[in-house]
């Protein structure tokens, strides 16, 4: 957390928040959550830039500068981004890690409470390599199944554990892949490769559908997650796997199993719907 639909509800509300605002002061509170650069540089490079958009790639969320650089900020696990009128002073709230003022007098402050976030400055080009490294975007028009088929085939890796990996697929976390592939009706342990050409399909289509409404619903809130806004998300009351450990399926009633068997992450599924 956050994965793709929590990323893209704080890109998108950033987006329309603070494009056109001119950064004009900024706070390191938390050097440690910097990446590729100092305290000093980053406020070098920020200080004077104008926010022209805001987007997201993959679980990052990225503001394009005026000045040719670009701040990409990924919150990880408890990793908030957060819009404030200013006037408290940043150090009142010991989670704060880097505060930026803006020009109309508002503040967006990167909080994050365990601190396993990073805040990374790039330019265009050392980003644009960054980016390659990572896999398709899940809700873009050329993931197809005949792509998901293809990322997935000829591995024996299990099948939850690839569309987790970043490399391939970008954005999907561990909710995300527990919800999708119950969904399918796909064993998160299959392999890869096992995966028939119409099971690929049903994949597929899941994964965007998934996504698509977690987005719509502002993502899923557990404990942490919190739009620019500081408002929960609203799909966790509509999580069908992930976190239903024990319940009934449902789909059939039968018991939800819960393991961290596959990849050490907790995987929950039927035994019968997804055999």
């Amino acid at each position: 957390m956050p994965e793709l639909p929590e990323t893209e509800t704080i890109a998108g509300d950033l987006d329309r928040l603070v494009t056109g605002c001119t950064i004009v002061g900024v706070e390191v509170l938390k050097r440690d959550v910097l990446r590729g650069c100092t305290p000093r540089s980053l406020t070098a490079a920020l200080t004077g830039a104008t926010i022209l958009r805001c987007w997201r790639r993959a679980k990052l969320v990225v503001f394009d500068l005026s000045n040719g650089r670009r701040l990409a900020v990924q919150p990880r696990f408890t990793g908030s981004l957060l819009v404030s009128e200013g006037t408290p002073a940043a150090s009142a709230d010991d989670y704060i890690t880097v505060a930026i003022s803006l020009s109309d007098g508002r503040r967006l402050s990167y909080r994050d409470v365990r601190r396993l976030g990073t805040v990374e400055l790039f330019t265009t080009t050392t980003f644009s390599r960054y980016s390659a490294r990572l896999g398709v975007e899940p809700l873009d028009p050329d993931f197809t199944s005949a792509r998901l088929s293809g990322l997935l085939r000829g591995s024996r890796q299990a099948v939850k554990k690839l569309l987790m990996d970043q490399r391939r697929i970008a954005g999907i976390g561990n909710i995300y892949a527990n919800e999708a592939l119950w969904r399918a009706g796909i064993d998160p342990s299959r392999p890869g490769r096992a995966l028939t050409t119409d099971e690929g399909e049903s994949l597929q289509s899941a994964i965007v559908s998934v996504l698509r409404e977690a987005v719509a619903a502002r993502g899923t809130t557990f404990r942490d997650y919190r739009d620019p806004s500081g408002a929960r998300g609203g799909y966790g009351e509509r999580l069908q796997a992930y976190g239903r450990g024990g319940q009934p399926c449902l789909r059939c009633g039968r018991r939800l199993v819960v393991t961290q068997a596959v990849d050490g992450r907790s995987t929950v599924f039927c035994p019968r719907c997804q055999s």
